[in-house]
């Protein structure tokens, strides 16, 4: 028990750069306390004693925003960044050298006392407001997307973005300090606009090579230039 706390520490003060000592992170890190306060009632929950450990929860929650239920399941090295309003669920798994950002939720979707929460694989990030919900595994090296709805199982080494959460395989391993996450459905249709484009352009000359200027008095949807969509192509 004493190392794994220990490790709490040392992997706060390695993941997160605002960390200044390991006192700091001690005294001031409402994610490590309330790891080790799951800790605390996993231990006490193994043992049979389910209503001290259900109590020692409640007031973890009260202190520290995160709700853990003590029969969850949650390896060692796991950092949770700001804490506030975590949920893990009663059968969730999380795996070692897990990233939790605030407002994830490990959730279930059914009233069946059975396995009803998701099993997180090793090195998963989750990022902010992240909602995974139901009896199915997210494969190691995975990447939840902020707000991300995720409700079906995810293969290992993917990027989920989106409502519901679309999954993406990666093709190749994911570059050291790579923060950032695709939007698919911009880059889809930025694609094909872009298509669009060199099509009219096609139709209009004969030969693809000039741009078609718009023919209409209404406004015209272009792709993108420099990542910058125009704003008066859209009523806002």
């Amino acid at each position: 028990m004493l190392r794994t706390l220990r490790r709490d520490l040392r992997t706060a003060r390695d993941r997160d750069p605002a960390a200044r000592s390991t006192l700091e992170v001690a005294l001031c890190y409402p994610g490590v306390h309330a790891l080790w306060a799951y800790r605390v009632n996993h231990w006490l929950w193994t043992r049979g004693a389910v209503l001290p450990a259900r109590v020692g929860a409640t007031v973890a929650r009260t202190l520290t925003g995160v709700e853990i239920h003590p029969a969850a399941r949650i390896g060692d090295g796991v950092f949770i960044d700001h804490a506030t309003g975590v949920v893990i669920g009663e059968t969730a798994e999380v795996g070692n050298d897990v990233t939790i950002y605030h407002g994830v939720t490990l959730g279930g979707t059914s009233l069946e006392p059975t396995k009803r929460h998701p099993t997180i694989g090793d090195r998963v990030v989750l990022g902010a407001g992240a909602k995974v919900l139901g009896a199915f595994t997210v494969g190691a090296d995975s990447r939840i997307g902020a707000n991300a709805v995720v409700v079906r199982a995810v293969p290992p080494g993917s990027v989920v973005v989106g409502v519901p959460g679309q999954v993406i395989t990666r093709s190749r391993p994911r570059p050291a300090h790579d923060e950032g996450m695709p939007d698919l459905v911009g880059l889809s249709l930025q694609s094909l606009l872009t298509r669009v484009d060199r099509l009219e352009a096609a139709a209009h000359t004969g030969t693809g090579d000039a741009h078609r200027e718009p023919t209409s008095a209404g406004a015209t949807i272009h792709p993108p230039k420099g990542g910058v969509w125009q704003g008066e192509d859209f009523a806002i």
